[in-house]
């Protein structure tokens, strides 16, 4: 029985990441600033993190955990980048 429920809540889990993935493509695509761009691209690299845990539960396989493990920090150090490169003109100084 609780693998059942288990099995449920990743699928449902998927589909509503799924489904924030696509809201957050469009405020990509449709953000009137550029810190708001940065912003959904930082929720973006988060859901795809969690999209890749969610399927590691569902499988088993360690592979999808070090994948969002690597995802999680290339995401925050280009978060950091960007967001530096719109404060001062400059990436590294």
């Amino acid at each position: 029985m609780s693998i059942v429920i288990l099995s449920v809540a990743v699928t449902i889990a998927q589909l509503m990441l799924a489904v924030a993935m696509a809201l957050v493509l469009v405020r990509i695509l449709r953000g009137p600033r550029a810190q708001d761009r940065i912003i959904a691209l930082d929720t973006l690299y988060i859901n795809a993190m969690l999209l890749l845990v969610t399927f590691g539960i569902s499988t088993g396989r360690i592979v999808y955990f070090e994948a969002a493990l690597v995802i999680g920090m290339i995401g925050f150090v280009s978060t950091l980048a960007l967001a530096k490169f719109l404060m001062r003109g400059e990436v590294i100084e």
